[in-house]
């Protein structure tokens, strides 16, 4: 006898692995949105983690001159991610979020990034 699958089930086999992956690569994606936007939130807390310590280190120079938004890309050891443009973060569905450097504190201006609005 011989062994062997038949046509009908390899369709069934390849619809089942169509239907599963349809449902799986848009998960995947939405979770590598949220991914991005979380390293751009740690990007925040770097900034103005950076901005404090540059602000302490003047301090104690005896220089007390502003810390402006030029300044800070170059704070950071590695600095910003391809999302970044100045002190604006771009997300991957478009939307964006500007920062502003005053009186030495980073500060949110307009944001529209789901998932940034709280900092």
């Amino acid at each position: 006898m011989n062994k062997a699958f038949t046509m009908i089930e390899l369709v069934f086999v390849i619809v089942v692995i169509g239907i599963l992956s349809a449902i799986a690569i848009p998960k995947f994606a939405a979770t590598r949105d949220d991914a991005i936007i979380s390293k751009a939130r740690a990007e925040v807390a770097a900034m103005r983690s950076a901005i404090a310590t540059e602000r302490q280190k003047r301090i104690l120079k005896g220089d007390f001159t502003d810390i402006t938004a030029a300044d800070v890309p170059g704070l950071l050891d590695y600095g910003l991610s391809s999302g970044w443009s100045g002190l604006t973060f771009t997300a991957p569905d478009g939307s964006t979020c500007a920062f502003s450097v005053t009186g030495n504190k980073l500060v949110k201006g307009s944001c529209s990034v789901s998932g940034m609005s709280d900092l």
